[in-house]
């Protein structure tokens, strides 16, 4: 019996998840297919999961609070954080994950000793990495054009601003963590302050992939060392993948076969 897992996002066609895991099951002749599944209503995740018969799914933006709300239980570090991007069916009961956060870690590892973070944004992609870094006692600090998501962080203790009251300091990373750049040539926030916050970082992140953002393409004019998503879409992907074939396949190979569907 093969098992059908899927990514729901708006949008979603650009999703890498499905060369990346059905790259795992076939070379791994594990029974699965992954697919993609455009939804544009998060409210509607349980019950398109249901109908579509699906073992697992990853969710991207903008359903990963949504995805919270539709899970019976939730484990690990999504449950502090109220954000889930992996989900499994476990006897027809919806269990939640999230993986994005240690995959960034992951990502990051070669910067070195991060002590410093701008994240821009303030969606559920910023709640997993703000959490996550505050754990690893890095200061965090949150921009947003508007003030009415930042009360979250606020409560994590977070130095939280909007556009119009944001004074720059000195920034080991900066995360663009908004979709800003993933179809529009747009920036995250207006290029004066962009401009300020590039030339007061040493490291730039972009949590999208496989296209050079504006933002990065800014911190590659000013000779920024950068990073897009494409090694936090492969760690979370390997976390998540273990997640979905219940620990059965050695991650080293998972790893291997996810690696190799970025050169397709």
């Amino acid at each position: 019996m093969s098992k059908l897992f899927a990514i729901f996002g708006d949008p979603v066609a650009h999703s890498r998840s499905p060369l990346m895991h059905n790259s795992v099951f076939k070379n791994l002749n594990y029974k699965a297919c992954y697919t993609r599944v455009h939804l544009t209503d998060g409210s509607k995740l349980r019950e398109t999961f249901f109908s579509l018969g699906l073992s697992g799914a990853n969710i991207t933006v903008p359903h990963k609070e949504e995805a919270f709300k539709a899970c019976d239980e939730v484990r690990g570090f999504a449950k502090n954080i109220g954000v889930v991007n992996t989900i499994i069916n476990e006897n027809g009961k919806l269990i939640g994950y999230n993986t994005d956060a240690d995959g960034f870690m992951e990502a990051v590892k070669e910067f070195g000793q991060i002590k410093t973070i701008l994240i821009i944004g303030a969606g559920g992609t910023a709640k997993a990495l703000a959490n996550r870094f505050i754990q690893e006692n890095i200061k965090v600090t949150v921009l947003n054009r508007s003030k009415d998501r930042l009360t979250y962080f606020e409560e994590l203790k977070c130095a939280c601003h909007t556009w119009d009251d944001f004074e720059t300091q000195k920034y080991d990373l900066v995360v663009n963590t908004t979709s800003a750049g993933l179809k529009e040539e747009i920036l995250p926030c207006p290029l004066a302050l962009v401009e300020k916050i590039l030339n007061n970082t040493s490291f730039a992140a972009d949590a999208i992939y496989g296209k050079l953002t504006p933002f990065l393409k800014l911190a590659s004019a000013k000779n920024i060392t950068y990073k897009d998503g494409a090694d936090m879409l492969l760690n979370q992907g390997i976390l998540a993948n273990e997640l979905f074939v219940n620990r059965e396949l050695p991650r080293d190979e998972i790893k291997l076969y996810m690696q190799r569907s970025f050169e397709l």
